[in-house]
């Protein structure tokens, strides 16, 4: 059954892979900004419960991912409510987040690649955490990126093969 990618494959101006997603929520900044940046928030749409040190350089603590071990990166950039952005893994992860009137929020979610051939991996996944997310601001409940053989992680792959996007990187728990 094919599905609907929302994720963009593309190359940045300094030449690096990534791939990028964008959701307009019914939410001011401020809200959004929490479901990005607050521990409990975060772990419910997010593939780790990550705990931040909300200042460039700070430390970022990833645990709670039954398939990767527990690991820190380090704070990028930090511009509340607006941007943040840390490592992650051998990857980049960049939120940016602009205000469309005064109720709502247009969120983008950018994970620069250490590696071309993680794009279609990780854009699936971020295909399903996204629905999670999406489903929280909405007030609903959602089983999240930690769904096991029910995620649709698996077709959201597929479709980014058939897309054309690099493949190739091991899925962790899978392989």
């Amino acid at each position: 059954m094919p599905v609907d990618l929302t994720g963009t494959y593309l190359t940045l101006d300094d030449g690096r892979p990534a791939v990028r997603f964008s959701r307009t929520y019914d939410h001011p900044v401020d809200r959004v900004w929490t479901f990005v940046t607050d521990p409990d928030e975060l772990e419910q749409w997010f593939p780790f419960r990550a705990e931040m040190e909300l200042r460039p350089g700070g430390t970022v603590r990833f645990t709670g991912d039954p398939n990767m071990p527990d690991f820190t990166g380090r704070m990028l950039a930090v511009d509340p409510p607006r941007h943040l952005s840390f490592e992650w893994g051998g990857d980049e992860l960049h939120f940016d987040l602009e205000a469309v009137g005064e109720q709502r929020t247009r969120f983008t979610l950018t994970n620069v690649l250490g590696e071309t051939n993680t794009a279609a991996r990780n854009g699936a996944g971020w295909e399903v955490c996204l629905a999670a997310l999406d489903a929280k601001a909405r007030g609903e409940r959602f089983e999240g990126a930690h769904a096991g053989p029910t995620a649709p992680w698996k077709q959201f792959y597929d479709g980014y093969l058939d897309a054309g996007v690099p493949s190739g990187a091991p899925v962790p728990g899978m392989d």
